[in-house]
């Protein structure tokens, strides 16, 4: 069991309990101390039962622990629930965090050498990220620092496309002016490749928010949903119209989760994962620990279908390069063998496969 998550929810729960906005952050900021924490707490507890001081934990998130730690529950957090009225949304919001991992358990993963697929080792470059190009905070050259510093060989900038403004969508213009950089880059960065990609927008009709012609200016071209994703409708007509774009490589957070917020899109997976494998499409599971989308319980049905995978960060900022490793720990819970990892492959295979848009 992930006792951290398990811990992190209680404390999330607490939060919504709140009629004060300031306790309902205090508790939201312990649920987020406790998710990224790098032990579980059960290892950090001493011989007495006793916990050494938490940044970001105070005495009333420290009694919530113990009562988990101690019986699997919490009565402060069930009692604060009842007197607040918001039972039936508490639950509601517990079914939306399922099968997210904390930090802890992702280390876990990552060091269970029972598992297979993917480790740390065999990962090369990351396929999802943003700079300041689009919502990002960093520069080009700071990633490609960054990731030469991971042990990279090959990363992709995928900054949004235009029709995406919320996020600082590019104009083709500007894309124009950010492959200039890119190739500046890349000219005098040794044994490393920047590609430039794009993240594009799935429309409610899974038309893409670029054209052909548009979408063949990008090295690789990501397809994500990023509306209608509270919708209870099946949107299956949707994902299957993206997937079959021929420029789409990546099928990028699939269902657009949101922990404790939003389920995302509801379809028939199975016949998205199948027709992915059949045309080489890409599933992605995206690390940001607010997505684990796919998680590895979907991941292994997409995995049953036949499906390549793409694992990414999602980052925004250097630091959160870090987000592939969940990415990887969903990816060994769910057992993708390496092979099939886009990530992990040569990136004379991964060139190959880029330039043939339908590659089995």
């Amino acid at each position: 069991m992930d006792v951290n998550a398990q811990v992190a929810g209680f404390l999330r729960d607490l939060s919504f309990a709140q009629t004060s906005q300031q306790k309902m952050w205090g508790y939201k900021r312990a649920s987020s101390s406790i998710m990224r924490l790098e032990q579980q707490l059960t290892e950090l507890r001493d011989v007495s039962g006793a916990l050494p001081k938490i940044s970001g934990i105070g005495p009333a998130s420290a009694r919530v622990i113990r009562e988990v730690l101690d019986a699997g529950v919490s009565a402060t957090v069930e009692n604060a629930i009842d007197e607040s009225g918001k039972r039936a949304e508490v639950d509601r919001r517990r079914a939306l965090r399922r099968h997210f991992l904390s930090r802890a358990e992702v280390l876990r993963v990552l060091a269970d050498q029972s598992l297979t697929g993917p480790r740390l080792e065999d990962y090369r470059g990351d396929f999802q990220m943003h700079s300041e190009w689009s919502d990002g905070v960093t520069t080009l050259s700071e990633i490609v620092e960054a990731c030469q510093s991971r042990g990279y060989t090959c990363a992709a900038v995928t900054d949004h496309s235009h029709g995406l403004k919320i996020a600082g969508g590019m104009t083709m213009e500007e894309a124009a002016d950010q492959r200039r950089a890119i190739d500046t880059l890349n000219a005098r960065s040794d044994g490393f490749r920047l590609l430039q990609g794009i993240e594009a927008n799935i429309a409610a009709d899974g038309r893409l928010d670029l054209s052909d012609e548009e979408s063949s200016q990008f090295e690789i071209v990501l397809a994500a949903p990023h509306s209608s994703l509270r919708k209870a409708h099946d949107q299956t007509d949707r994902m299957l119209t993206a997937v079959r774009n021929p420029r789409v490589r990546i099928l990028a957070h699939p269902r657009g989760r949101m922990s404790g917020s939003r389920a995302g899109v509801i379809a028939r997976w199975p016949e998205v994962f199948a027709e992915a494998a059949s045309l080489g499409v890409a599933i992605e599971i995206d690390g940001d620990p607010s997505r684990q989308d796919l998680d590895h319980t979907l991941a292994t049905e997409a995995r049953q279908a036949g499906c390549l995978f793409a694992l990414d960060s999602d980052a925004h900022s250097t630091a959160q390069l870090a987000y592939a490793e969940t990415a990887i720990a969903h990816a060994r819970l769910a057992g993708i063998p390496t092979d099939r990892v886009v990530n992990c492959w040569p990136f004379e295979r991964l060139s190959a496969w880029l330039d043939d848009r339908r590659s089995r």
